[in-house]
Order: C-alpha cells, then structure tokens, then sequence
C-alpha cells in the first residue's frame, strides 16, 4: 500500500462537516467512497489536517489515506476526481508521502481566512460563500483590536463550549484585516486552533468594526476567559481553510 497526500478544494455548503456523522452527508464519506473505487471497494480510513465545520470551505485541504501500489500520481488524482462528481469536491494534488508523514500531526501551522461582504445589497453569485454584513465596517478598527489578540494567550473567550481541546492555549501568529472594495478578510494562522476560534473571533471583530465595541475591550474579552465576554460566532459561510504547511512539505 501506498500512503497518499492529497490537497483537496471543496465547498462546505450543505454538509455537515469534514468529519463521518450520524445524519447529513461529510466531506470525508464522499472522499473515502470515492476512494474505495482504487481499493477493490474498501473504502479507505482517511486523516485530515483540519476538521472542517458544515458550511466551512476549503482551498487547501490535506488529506492522508493508503490505496494500493498499482496506482501512480496521476492516476490517483484523475481517477479520485472522477469518482468525486458530482460533489463539490476536488483533488488538486496527490502525492506519495514521505515516511513518517501524518496530515494531522505534522502540519506546522494552518491558514484561514474568512471573508465578509460589507456592501448594502446581499450576495448573489457568493450566496453560502460569505458573511454579509450591509452596513459600513471600520476596517482599520477592526485591524487594531485584532492585533491585540496575536501572540500565545488562553483563548476560553474564543473556543465554542463544545470544543474538546485538551488546554485553550494557543498562539496566534498572524489576524490580519484588510479591505478590498466592499469585501473585508480576515486572516488567521497558527499551528493549530480551537472549536470555533476564528468564527468567534471574527464575530468579535464585527462588534469592533460596527462601533459597538471600542477595540480595547477584545482585550478585556480576551483576559475574561469566559466565552460569555467575547462577541457572537461568526457564520460558517465566510470561513474557508486556505492552507496546511509542513516543513517538509509534501506537495513540491
């Protein structure tokens, strides 16, 4: 058997997540079915570098899983995207693994980004792609209170009550804000992040941008370590994972 890496892209919209649940169709379901077409119709165990919520995107999406020898890379990705149709899901990359490689634990810090529409009228062509928000955001406050939250901190504030994350310390290395006509992005990296954190910290940054909130109080949030002190969970259609890096990377 050959361990596969796979850069995946797929839209969120109407599953349930990455992860096989009880009810509702998952991103991993369809790519494991798919992959069981290469495995005389054992559908593979899949790991994935991040566990995607329902309705959560993704433009960079690693996944693991082992099929037989007889396949090449090529042959792999081809045959794999067919096999994905018609869902929303695409294998741009499949490469072997080198030894020792794990999508989950050796990914060395996880890129996200999530995009607001900041314009009166709602989304039509990016409809379940964004978070529109119709009335003027101040980007450059919101800019300010994000930088407050850059660096290692315990993160309560921000996880969601559900979240299974054995401490809720993390460190931030990047909460970028930027404004490119009416569409404002957030982005987030770390090597690893909370239930929830970016959506609750994009839901706080909202309260920023709206003038409900002057910036210095997503530190007071922040320092609260209580989930009640932070804004609200930002909807998942905004949210899309952009990248996993490894160092070594897989994908040269």
């Amino acid at each position: 058997m050959t361990l596969w890496a796979l850069l995946l892209e797929y839209d969120g919209s109407g599953f349930v997540g990455w992860q096989r649940q009880a009810g509702g169709l998952s991103i991993q379901q369809i790519l494991e079915e798919a992959a069981a077409r290469l495995n005389d119709g054992m559908p593979p165990p899949s790991i994935v570098a991040g566990r995607t919520d329902a309705g959560v995107h993704a433009e960079g999406q690693v996944a693991q899983l082992a099929l037989p020898e007889r396949h090449d890379a090529r042959a792999v990705r081809d045959a794999l995207n067919y096999h994905l149709k018609p869902h929303p899901i695409v294998v741009l990359r499949a490469v072997p693994a080198p030894g020792g490689w794990n999508a989950r634990f050796s990914a060395v810090r996880r890129r996200y980004r999530y995009t607001i529409l900041n314009r009166a009228a709602r989304p039509a062509l990016d409809a379940g792609r964004v978070w529109h928000v119709p009335h003027r955001l101040d980007t450059l406050a919101m800019a300010d209170a994000a930088a407050l939250l850059i660096g290692r901190h315990d993160f309560t504030s921000f996880r969601a009550s559900a979240c299974q994350a054995g401490s809720p310390v993390r460190t931030l290395n990047v909460l970028d804000v930027s404004r490119d006509g009416d569409r404002i992005m957030i982005a987030a990296e770390a090597r690893s992040f909370l239930h929830h954190q970016v959506r609750n910290m994009a839901g706080t940054l909202k309260l920023v941008g709206e003038g409900a909130w002057p910036p210095a109080q997503v530190r007071a949030a922040l320092e609260a370590r209580n989930r009640s002190a932070a804004g609200p969970t930002a909807p998942a259609d905004g949210l899309y994972l952009v990248g996993v890096d490894y160092n070594p990377t897989p994908f040269r």
